[in-house]
């Protein structure tokens, strides 16, 4: 490390800040760093680092259902932020289930887990802050402004612009596909409450027939809650989806009916999954800047295992409207 340094012409703690993936590094000096790096051929002892600073260099992030593409997408993000650290991600499905993500908080401490990244759907703040003090950033809306550093976006800012965008095309008959009940199904709840926020500020009345709830978030689900919104006496002519399965879903229903999209029936969906921006047709969707959020959690779990002492941070990360072929 001291030959990196004399080389590139920094101290040896840039050397390490640069090795480690920190952010606070210019450009210009973390290329003159990784250039040194590559001339000398150096590669850290990883094995001499952890014994030094007494971790693992493992993390864990715990999402509930890697089968939906938006927690795929996420996975992979926290894994590239993690390798810029030299960081192992141990990655665990919590299929959302109590008993699981509350195993999952309890033996932190016995795999030498340094810490965790973790989106609960069942457990409390309260249960989480019972944990065994093993560093963690929580990602969703189940828990916020609790015992530890939260990282989301705005989700009821953002039903809003999905809707508010279907009211300013002209469409009246606004419904809602992803409704849920439980208490735990947080993120539905928000997008309800954007949903119905963006309908009086249009001054549209809201019809509870156009609310149709959601079991799960899958492309089934979208498919059948659609059907029973073209039962309706009077069909709405814009559909805003609680997430891209559930709008692919509903659109495959309105293509099987004989209807047009956006023409008849236009299609909001919400988190800019790869699979709709080369659907027929492309899908308009909220895109929530994951990578930024990815970024963002593993800055703050650093942080945290560098026992920083800041109280437990809200951060609300950026959102944007892709406008695409289902309404346009």
């Amino acid at each position: 490390m001291k030959d990196v340094a004399a080389l590139a012409g920094v101290s040896i703690k840039t050397v390490s800040n640069v090795v480690n993936g920190y952010v606070h590094v210019a450009p210009d000096t973390r290329a003159r760093v990784q250039d040194a790096i590559d001339q000398l051929g150096y590669i850290p002892n990883v094995a001499a680092r952890q014994l030094r600073s007494g971790r693992s260099g493992v993390i864990a992030l715990a999402l509930p259902e890697l089968q939906l593409p938006y927690f795929a997408e996420m996975a992979g993000r926290i894994v590239q932020a993690a390798e810029r650290r030299s960081w192992t991600v141990l990655i665990d499905q919590t299929d959302g289930q109590a008993d699981r993500e509350r195993n999952l908080v309890a033996g932190l401490r016995r795999h030498a887990i340094d810490g965790l990244i973790f989106s609960p759907l069942a457990l409390t703040g309260e249960e989480i802050a019972r944990a065994d003090g093993t560093p963690m950033v929580l990602l969703g809306e189940r828990v916020s402004h609790g015992p530890a550093d939260h990282v989301a976006i705005d989700n009821t800012a953002a039903a809003a612009d999905a809707t508010r965008h279907l009211a300013e095309l002209g469409r009246r008959r606004i419904a809602a596909i992803g409704a849920q009940g439980q208490p735990s199904a947080v993120t539905a709840h928000q997008r309800l409450a954007g949903y119905r926020r963006a309908l009086a500020e249009a001054g549209l009345p809201e019809d509870p027939a156009l609310v149709v709830p959601a079991t799960s978030f899958h492309r089934a689900d979208g498919a059948a809650a659609m059907e029973r919104l073209l039962a309706l006496p009077d069909p709405p002519d814009a559909v805003f989806c609680f997430n891209d399965l559930l709008a692919l879903g509903a659109i495959r229903t309105l293509l099987r009916s004989g209807r047009t999209v956006p023409g008849d029936v236009a299609v909001v969906g919400f988190d800019d999954i790869e699979d709709g921006r080369f659907s027929t047709p492309t899908l308009t969707t909220i895109a929530p800047d994951t990578a930024r959020i990815a970024e963002i959690a593993v800055e703050l779990l650093a942080e945290r295992i560098g026992q920083t002492t800041e109280p437990p941070r809200e951060v609300r990360v950026e959102h944007r409207l892709e406008i695409r072929e289902s309404t346009s």
